[in-house]
């Protein structure tokens, strides 16, 4: 029963009561699938907190017909697809990508697992274990520590206040009672009319509608259950405001009986809340040096309730109290003054911006039209996936629900504001809506007629289909950290607006290099990295003056730290004495550049653009560093306390040859590595393999984080496991192992920014145009013998491996469970 219809989307409910979201969308070279259930972790009986988490877990582990050697998860991983899964107040989602002529079978395992779990009792408390450890993490966490703080202000009756995550103690696995709720919660909310499906990728409406009919059937026929309806966020009786942080103000309102459409009006307000262009919050917060930073977020809506979160870092002259600030305009020196004043400033812009935000209202059209022109299968999949409508920008009903919300964001719905704040006058300042942005609109430019420059590699192998992806790469004389964080603070405004107009930028520092990537729509690129080399080249006086100061970024987990610094450790950079001299830096600067997808109008623009490259050309990048034979350990020095490694296996050349048969260890080893060490010895939560590049060498790299195990045993079991790969390569069925990876890495299939990354990596291991051919062709000349050979030297002692861990190297490391 058709919804609405047009030439590109399609909504739809089937005979069961599934709901049906469809986008079909020509220029995708990959499918999505994302599975919405109206049913998250507020829906459970209070006496068994963490069920619909702990349900979300156990319907990975396989179903009768797809077992754990052919699951969702391990069909998806073979076949160079991405999922995942999430489980929110009031919803769960289930989604993962593909290429076309797979997605069928993933489809019929994601409902499949959906529709008939296994729920077997040696799964679950197998499961409830891995809960368990991911809920020692979470207690540890000091980032989840702070946001349960924040939220004591609001009501003890308020769902948002109770414990959700699941451990072993609030999951009573063997009890009756507890199966018994599983039971009745999955047959409850796991029916069709609980609901919705979105797909999203490059066939017709047809041939998708065909796939939902098709697999939507599995489902149970139902309808939908209306959700309960939760208690006010707003208590007076509720406990003390949590301290706040040093350097942080956190304000949060909490908004009661808005109407529909408050999620849209929620989002549409955070986003010009963010917006850093001059006569806004963010830039006139910056200009009177009262913030680093600030970021506006929903925490959670539902049935017209919405907490809106707004995150401010103070300037650091200002953190500590009783110091004055000289720089700049005189301001109060306690912290304290200086809340208020960001407090004050705040609730005047909310007020400016009630009386005139419809100018923005064609603005926030345009940057949603963008977003979806650019984004993904799985993107739109989960955009979809949401009931939201399916024309850009805000509909009459968000807008009425704009004026809602605005209404409500005063003093009085601040959880638990300063006792005089509606009694005294607030500060004001002189606002304004922000420009449109500039790289929305196509740029009217003269034919340029720069000269071609030799180190600005053009490659011919990706077409000119709108999509491109520009690499410019430093070498510098050492690592300069500080400055890196400094220029990179710097593009943060910059970024935004490109990332609205289609196009991520990303500047990056490893080892002795400085990278600026810049990827997505090909029209507005060239002048969104001439910006970004205008602001690296001439940094101003307000960017120098935040060299030397710390990240303000929350601590990642261990093994996200470890993946972060990894290029650092591999390359063995050195950190040297460090200086604020930007312009000596980039006059001792090499560069290199890459960049495919461009037709030949776009690459005059792009290489026009570069005029304002610094640093010096360089013809050729430099080789990939030359690795000494047997085991090297580092550590990145942390406070957490759970040990975490990565153990990365370089290939033993540049060669094709070598790469080829290296991708196929990743492919052969991704899934037994996780059922061994997360399932069956249950050592954490975060478990992975695959395969790495890192400045053109390629390798195949290991990562776990566990609460329970030594670095030293991870280490162990990693090498003990790596044993077994030359068995696995005489088990495995190669053909078809080889096949999926071909298919996989095909350009025709591959996402634009993964084949340019590929084709990077390829450019800075010195191999020609040809790379993408060669590489198929070593595929399918892979043999089991030579295959078997270099897997056994893999694990012998002499063999070049880099283990890095957030414990130093243990004398002795206790022995691993074999």
């Amino acid at each position: 029963m058709p919804v609405s219809d047009s030439s590109t989307h399609r909504s739809l409910t089937l005979s069961n009561g599934l709901r049906v979201s469809l986008c079909s969308a020509p220029r995708l070279k990959r499918c999505a699938a994302a599975l919405r259930v109206a049913a998250g972790s507020h829906d459970v009986p209070e006496q068994w907190p963490g069920l619909a988490h702990f349900l979300e877990h156990l319907f990975f582990l396989g179903t009768e017909r797809f077992p754990a050697d052919e699951n969702l998860m391990t069909y998806v991983q073979r076949h160079g697809g991405q999922l995942n899964a999430s489980t929110r107040e009031r919803i769960t989602d289930f989604f993962f990508e593909l290429p076309a002529a797979v997605f069928a079978e993933g489809l019929d395992r994601l409902c499949e697992m959906l529709a008939h779990p296994r729920l077997t009792m040696a799964d679950q408390l197998r499961e409830r274990e891995v809960l368990h450890a991911e809920f020692i993490a979470w207690s540890r966490d000091a980032a989840s520590r702070n946001h349960l703080k924040r939220l004591q202000p609001i009501s003890p009756l308020h769902p948002l206040r109770w414990f959700h995550a699941g451990n072993r103690f609030s999951l009573p696995v063997p009890r009756p009672a507890f199966q018994q709720a599983l039971q009745d919660f999955y047959r409850q909310y796991y029916q069709a009319g609980q609901m919705t499906l979105s797909l999203a990728g490059p066939q017709s409406l047809e041939a998708l509608q065909a796939l939902a009919e098709t697999y939507g059937s599995y489902f149970a026929k139902g309808r939908r259950i209306d959700q309960r309806t939760p208690p006010a966020l707003m208590d007076t009786s509720a406990g003390p405001h949590a301290e706040e942080a040093p350097r942080q103000v956190h304000l949060m309102f909490a908004c009661e009986g808005l109407p529909q459409g408050h999620e849209q009006a929620a989002a549409f307000l955070c986003t010009w809340m963010n917006n850093a262009q001059p006569g806004g919050l963010v830039a006139t917060l910056r200009d009177r040096r009262l913030i680093e930073s600030l970021r506006a977020e929903v925490l959670y809506e539902f049935d017209g309730q919405v907490l809106i979160s707004v995150e401010a870092v103070i300037t650091d002259v200002l953190a500590t109290e009783g110091t004055p600030f000289t720089v700049g305009a005189r301001l109060p020196a306690k912290t304290s003054e200086v809340r208020t004043q960001i407090s004050d400033l705040l609730l005047n812009w909310l007020t400016f911006f009630k009386a005139h935000y419809h100018p923005l209202l064609n603005e926030y059209a345009l940057l949603e039209q963008r977003r979806l022109a650019v984004d993904g299968a799985l993107a739109l999949a989960r955009h979809y996936s949401g009931e939201t409508t399916t024309e850009p920008g805000l509909s009459d009903q968000a807008i009425r629900a704009v004026d809602a919300l605005l209404e409500t964001l005063t003093p009085q719905t601040l959880l638990q504001p300063s006792p005089e704040i509606a009694e005294r006058p607030l500060l004001s300042a002189d606002w304004r809506l922000p420009e449109p942005n500039p790289f929305l609109r196509p740029k009217l430019q003269t034919e340029s007629l720069s000269a071609p420059l030799p180190s600005l590699t053009f490659s011919e192998v990706l077409p000119a289909n709108g999509e491109t992806t520009a690499y410019l790469r430093w070498t510098l004389p050492a690592p300069h950290p500080k400055l890196a964080l400094m220029l990179n603070d710097s593009l943060k405004s910059l970024t935004a607006d490109a990332r609205q107009a289609g196009v991520a930028l990303t500047f990056s520092a490893y080892g002795n290099f400085w990278q600026l990537k810049a990827s997505g729509l090909a029209e507005p690129l060239p002048t969104v990295l001439e910006q970004a080399l205008r602001l690296l080249g001439q940094p101003d006086a307000q960017t120098l003056s935040r060299y030397g100061q710390p990240s303000q970024e929350p601590a990642p987990i261990p093994i996200r730290q470890l993946l972060k610094t990894l290029p650092d450790h591999f390359l063995n950079s050195i950190n040297t004495a460090e200086t604020r001299d930007v312009e000596s830096i980039w006059a001792n600067a090499r560069w290199i550049g890459f960049a495919t997808g461009l037709d030949e109008i776009a690459q005059r623009k792009l290489t026009h653009a570069l005029r304002l490259m610094p640093g010096v050309a360089e013809e050729k990048p430099s080789h990939p560093p030359v690795l000494a034979p047997g085991k090297r350990w580092q550590h990145e020095t942390s406070d957490a306390s759970e040990d975490a490694v990565l153990v990365f296996y370089p290939t033993p050349s540049t060669l094709i040859e070598d790469e080829a048969m290296w991708r196929l260890f990743a492919q052969l080893v991704q899934a037994p590595f996780y059922q061994r060490l997360r399932v069956e010895l249950q050592l954490g939560y975060a478990v992975f393999s695959g395969f790495r590049q890192i400045a053109g060498q390629s390798g195949l790299l290991f990562g776990v984080q566990s609460p329970s195990a030594s670095a030293g045993q991870l280490i162990d079991h990693i090498e003990s496991f790596m044993v077994t790969l030359p068995d696995r390569i005489k088990d495995a069925h190669l053909p078809a192992q080889i096949t999926a990876l071909q298919s996989q890495l095909d350009p025709a299939t591959l996402d634009s920014s993964q084949a340019a990354e590929m084709l990077w990596q390829a450019h800075l291991a010195g191999h020609s145009a040809r790379y993408l051919e060669r590489l198929q062709h070593s595929f399918a000349h892979l043999q089991p013998e030579e295959l078997k050979r270099a897997a056994s030297r893999v694990a012998l002692p002499e063999t070049t491996v880099l283990c890095l861990s957030n414990r130093p190297s243990p004398s002795v490391a206790a022995p691993a469970a074999r």
